[in-house]
């Protein structure tokens, strides 16, 4: 489909900053009375309509963005990754199970993808193929892979539970990066036929800055949430209301006027 195909069907996203190089619209304000609208919650009215409503101090706001061409090809492509299945009989989800092996023990050899050695890393069996087709699939494996060779030092310091007094029953360490993953995929809800929160909007922007967005934003919600983790003395019955409040965290940060890219972040600090 065209960008301008796209567009005629209603593929819009909501946004909060006017952008150089999209192109926004104001809509009509919907009827007087209508209290449907909640502050900082969207509100779509009617079929095809490709607004968002907010309501701040009495008025209501409805800004309409709709997507570029290099921001269509790129959330295109991002929706593509988060459909793979771990495929355990593809070459190369076995090549980039083996590099995440690498990079994270790179002076242990492994003795094959079914080993009693992937428990070292925190998942829950021999086979790490199993968590993955439980959890998020392909785009897991990525993102554990994409953290351990960018910030190799917070990869380690959050492997090797370094920092922090830490609970006698600690959170497995990989099986927790398959959950965030899921869980920032469920944030952003990218594969909604229509946009239904502002943070999808700010989000899709930032992939306009950087392609690898999505996994940025994996490695900074890691690290929120192992500060959260130990913050909260949290035990591993503990570790989905940790989970919880990281999401709410990282939303918080994604709305803030001053946040444009991922870099922006203030949890970003957490992987220098």
């Amino acid at each position: 489909m065209s960008p301008a195909a796209a567009r005629s069907q209603g593929n819009c996203i909501a946004i909060r900053t006017v952008s150089t190089t999209s192109s926004i619209s104001r809509c009509s304000l919907p009827p007087s009375g209508n209290d449907d609208a909640i502050s900082g919650t969207p509100l779509w009215m009617g079929k095809g309509l490709t607004c968002v409503c907010f309501k701040g101090k009495g008025n209501h706001q409805r800004i309409c963005i709709n997507l570029t061409p290099q921001q269509e090809e790129r959330l295109r492509r991002l929706q593509h990754r988060m459909k793979v299945c771990f495929d355990a009989s593809k070459q190369e989800h076995q090549e980039a199970l083996r590099a995440l092996w690498h990079a994270t023990y790179p002076d242990q050899e492994l003795h094959g993808l079914i080993s009693d050695q992937w428990k070292e890393m925190g998942w829950q069996g021999r086979d790490p193929s199993t968590d993955f087709s439980r959890g998020a699939g392909f785009i897991s494996l990525e993102n554990l892979l994409f953290f351990a060779k960018t910030f190799p030092a917070s990869f380690q310091r959050l492997l090797k539970k370094q920092g922090g007094k830490r609970s006698a029953w600690e959170y497995p360490f990989a099986v927790a990066g398959v959950n965030i993953t899921f869980m920032i995929m469920q944030m952003l809800d990218l594969d909604a036929t229509k946009p239904r929160t502002f943070v999808r909007g700010v989000f899709i922007q930032m992939l306009s800055d950087n392609e690898w967005a999505f996994d940025l934003l994996y490695c900074v919600a890691f690290l929120v949430m192992d500060k959260q983790w130990l913050e909260k003395n949290a035990t591993y019955m503990e570790f989905n209301d940790v989970l919880r409040s990281t999401q709410t965290q990282l939303e918080k940060e994604l709305l803030m006027d001053d946040v444009l890219r991922i870099e922006d972040l203030p949890s970003y600090t957490l992987l220098c």
